[in-house]
């Protein structure tokens, strides 16, 4: 709903492309959402109108919490943004999370997305794909801290390392509850969108896989700064996986693909929840997030 044309008196970033708009330049300003735009943007501004954060922009580093929303559920609108745009245009793309972007347009559209605040740059003019990937695994990367914190990783670890599944589920689900709201929501979401990527068989990217590429994203390590042993101990050894009775297929070696690390196996399990129990942390606004 924009007004009609203004003249910039402060230079401001466009809500669209992210390019500042100059003094005396002419701009668009939505009545609602309050974003500011070049004229030549008008057409590719985002509808509905996303309500603006908190802050006008965000800090560079932070927790989750500090991007979130004030109003549930609580998702950065960066996290609903590369979501929105990779299930778009993405799930026909083989290796979705596992081919890198190229490097330096990831962090150029992750520097923007985070100056533009809330109000973010269309993600439609990213070319490929994979950099929006990037994007989404960077900023996640980036948090001071996972979206499983460094109070209840011990518990996350423990419970997905519960052998028999419907315990393992009980005990995950109870941590899941534990979590911070901003991390269970946004944490909600994202099982959702990972479980839509390992059912396209074009991506090629299973539960396996998935779990893969983001444990150390979401999971992580226990402190900010772990010891290689702390390392050591979240990284189990193949040949003990291997040879672990908990595995009734395989009663002598197993061959069956085990995460390879602690975090994955918490991914995994976490994938493995059912889709109900994710959604219902997100409500009937789940629907203003992403297209299911």
């Amino acid at each position: 709903d924009p007004a009609p044309p203004l003249q910039v008196i402060r230079p401001e970033p466009c809500g669209v492309c992210g390019s500042r708009i100059r003094f005396g330049k002419a701009a668009f300003k939505c009545r609602q959402c309050q974003l500011l735009l070049h004229p030549k943007c008008r057409e590719q501004c985002p509808s509905p109108c996303v309500p603006r954060p908190r802050h006008h922009a965000w800090p560079r580093e932070g927790v989750l919490a500090d991007f979130a929303p004030p109003t549930p559920p609580l998702v950065p609108t960066l996290v609903v943004q590369c979501v929105t745009e990779v299930e778009t245009r993405g799930l026909t793309e083989t290796g979705l999370y596992r081919v890198p972007g190229a490097e330096q347009l990831v962090r150029e559209w992750k520097r923007r997305l985070l100056r533009a605040g809330g109000v973010l740059p269309a993600l439609s003019s990213v070319a490929d794909i994979h950099v929006v990937c990037g994007v989404l695994k960077d900023f996640l990367r980036g948090l001071k801290e996972p979206l499983v914190t460094f109070s209840l990783h011990p518990t996350f670890l423990q419970a997905a390392d519960i052998p028999d599944d419907a315990a393992c589920g009980t005990a995950l689900r109870h941590v899941v509850s534990k979590l911070p709201p901003a991390n269970r929501d946004t944490l909600a979401f994202l099982m959702l969108h990972l479980l839509r990527v390992s059912h396209s068989p074009d991506c090629k990217m299973d539960v396996f896989n998935l779990s893969r590429v983001f444990g150390p994203t979401l999971v992580g390590h226990g402190t900010a700064n772990p010891t290689p042993l702390a390392i050591m101990e979240d990284t189990p050894r193949q040949c003990k996986v291997r040879e672990s009775p908990r595995c009734e297929l395989c009663p002598g070696h197993c061959h069956h693909r085990h995460p390879p690390s602690l975090p994955a196996q918490v991914v995994a399990r976490l994938l493995s929840l059912p889709p109900d129990f994710w959604r219902g942390f997100l409500g009937t606004e789940q629907e203003n997030l992403v297209p299911m």
